[in-house]
């Protein structure tokens, strides 16, 4: 069926059930980023694959929300489907309450699956909507009854990570989580978010796109974990060690009506935001609310996760170098195509040890594909690569060591002084956060006009943030810290820094129809020097493969920005060099010279 058509078979059912609006996220039960094949319901109904957006169908109407990273993305696939595009943090753009309690008829019915809601969200639209005396429905899932091949549940099976890679028992991790849960009066903590429960008891899964995460619920009580898990999955040394944590395990789907058995006398810790509303609407008990006690724990990696992700980062900086010399001498002479070269990229990670998979779906984007941030190839899209423009690759890798994000942009030939000097632009951005010294306290709020400053300076803006935090072997895009110049409360990254979190750093310049510059690095936070000023942080580069200087000014940059370009590129030749054939290894002196 075409999205109309789909569309359509949605609203005849939502007017059997009487709902004038049905709304569908971005999401599974556990408000995971990426989602697996059977929780891709906005893609079914709308049409559009982006990572992040909310539809609302209506009778009359239909509407995507979704951010500046989207929007040019997200034009070209929503055209013809009868779904408008709204863009959010935009002008006027209604948000979805503000559009719904506003569309809405006094005394109407919105629906959406409850599951796929988180509790913030639900509580958000009961305040919008009940001063019109509207009333909602989250008990059905009316995607699941028109989408007849609906792709099942994951089945794949979970693997232990060993105490030499997470640095840290589940049953010193479980203690800390108690302590915490006594200082909110609280007797049981439930968690429904995959990284959290995955942290917490070492353990991983393939049930997610990319993400190594086990499809799963727990409640952690003071003598024991219940966890909510398809126990086919677990293997021995899983089970092995959920006996010394005292795990009971549950099917997958039980949570729902065991939480009704809670008793009233217990205080049930739970997350808002890492919550799902039908959960949350089935706790009988009282609640303590708070952020998940993990969030910030697995945020601040202790000292062998840290020494495990710089490892890690070396085996991509050697994949991502090869791929750079792979494509500059090789793309002139043959056929290289945005997918083939994705292709070619997770090989080379493939071959490095310890390697399981790529840390989220590749963005290779050549040209004015690259002015869509998060473009991802496909056999519709497909392009060759030619020469005079630029070529853009967000794409990561997923180790025993840990999760990397790096993001290059390779010039192809040459290109014209403006493009040189965006170029440029983008990389001064890079180096000026990465460079930056700060007290103990600040917020990514604070430090990103540092990263804005050199494209701010030309009256451009890039839409997104600068830089997320990145999970170990969880969610690439880690809360509760990232840098942007403004506070969005749902995407809960605006705690202040904390020594140990790992955190990217990628400023770039999208032209609609042009091309897209994005370089990006990752750092850790340090605590610097302590005086009577306060406790100094500064940031530690992590991330070593080369910048093109083929796209860079020099007469753009001061010397001190040289000097670190110059410092940066010499510490990319001592560490990678030598992992490389001989030939490579002479390309990358070229590409690593001074300026």
């Amino acid at each position: 069926m075409k999205v109309s058509e789909r569309i359509a078979k949605l609203r005849a059912l939502m007017a059997e059930k009487g709902i004038d609006a049905y709304v569908v996220p971005t999401a599974d039960f556990h408000q995971s980023e990426y989602v697996g094949e059977h929780f891709k319901a906005r893609k079914y109904i709308t049409g559009f694959s982006g990572s992040y957006g909310t539809a609302v169908i209506c009778q009359d109407d239909a509407g995507l929300w979704t951010d500046g990273r989207y929007f040019f993305q997200a034009t070209n696939e929503l055209e013809g489907s009868g779904v408008r595009l709204m863009k959010m943090f935009v002008g006027d753009t209604p948000s979805v309450t503000e559009y719904l309690a506003d569309k809405i008829p006094e005394g109407g019915k919105v629906g959406f699956d409850g599951r796929v809601l988180s509790m913030d969200e639900g509580k958000e639209y009961e305040d919008a909507l009940s001063p019109k005396n509207i009333s909602i429905d989250y008990e059905e899932d009316l995607i699941d009854q028109i989408w007849e091949d609906r792709p099942p549940l994951s089945d794949k099976p979970a693997f232990f990570l060993e105490e030499k890679y997470s640095g840290e028992s589940s049953a010193h991790k479980l203690e800390r989580v108690r302590k915490i849960m006594k200082d909110n009066g609280a007797t049981v903590h439930i968690i429904a978010s995959l990284d959290d429960t995955g942290w917490l008891l070492n353990v991983r899964g393939d049930d997610i796109d990319f993400f190594p995460l086990l499809l799963s619920y727990s409640i952690v009580r003071m003598d024991g974990v219940d966890l909510y898990v398809d126990e086919t999955k677990l293997n021995d040394r899983i089970l092995e060690e959920f006996k010394k944590v005292n795990v009971t395990l549950h099917p997958y789907n039980d949570i729902y009506e065991d939480i009704k058995k809670l008793d009233a006398s217990e205080t049930a810790l739970i997350d808002p935001m890492k919550m799902n509303y039908a959960l949350y609407k089935n706790i009988p008990c009282k609640i303590a609310e708070s952020a998940n006690p993990t969030i910030l724990m697995k945020a601040m990696k202790n000292d062998v996760e840290l020494e495990n992700i710089k490892e890690a980062h070396i085996k991509d900086g050697i994949a991502i170098t090869k791929f750079m010399y792979w494509i500059k001498t090789r793309y002139d002479k043959e056929d290289i195509t945005e997918l083939s070269s994705a292709d070619k990229l997770t090989s080379l990670r493939a071959a490095q040890e310890g390697y399981i998979r790529d840390s989220f779906e590749p963005l290779c984007a050549f040209a004015d594909h690259a002015a869509m941030m998060h473009y991802s190839p496909s056999k519709e899209t497909d392009v060759v690569l030619k020469e005079g423009a630029m070529f853009l690759n967000d794409t990561g890798g997923g180790y025993y060591e840990g999760s990397t994000d790096i993001t290059r942009t390779f010039i192809l030939g040459s290109i014209d002084q403006d493009m040189k000097k965006y170029f440029t632009a983008v990389v001064r951005a890079m180096m000026n956060l990465s460079r930056a010294n700060f007290l103990y306290g600040c917020h990514g709020y604070n430090l990103d006009v540092l990263v804005r400053q050199p494209i701010w300076d030309l009256n451009i803006d890039f839409q997104c943030g600068s830089g997320h935090g990145v999970g170990y072997l969880g969610n690439v895009h880690e809360p509760p810290t990232g840098f942007r110049w403004y506070v969005v409360p749902s995407k809960n990254e605006h705690h202040q820094l904390e020594e140990g979190m790992v955190i990217t750093d990628e400023p770039g310049i999208y032209e609609d129809g042009k091309f897209g510059i994005r370089i990006e690095n990752e750092f850790i936070v340090r605590k610097g020097e302590l005086n009577k000023y306060g406790q100094f942080m500064h940031f530690e580069t992590i991330t070593f493969a080369p910048i093109d200087l083929d796209g860079i000014d020099p007469e753009e940059m001061t010397k001190s920005e040289r000097e670190w370009l110059n410092n940066y590129h010499k510490d990319v030749y001592e560490k990678i060099g030598p992992h490389l054939t001989d030939e490579e290894r002479e390309w990358l002196k070229e590409y690593t010279r001074a300026i």
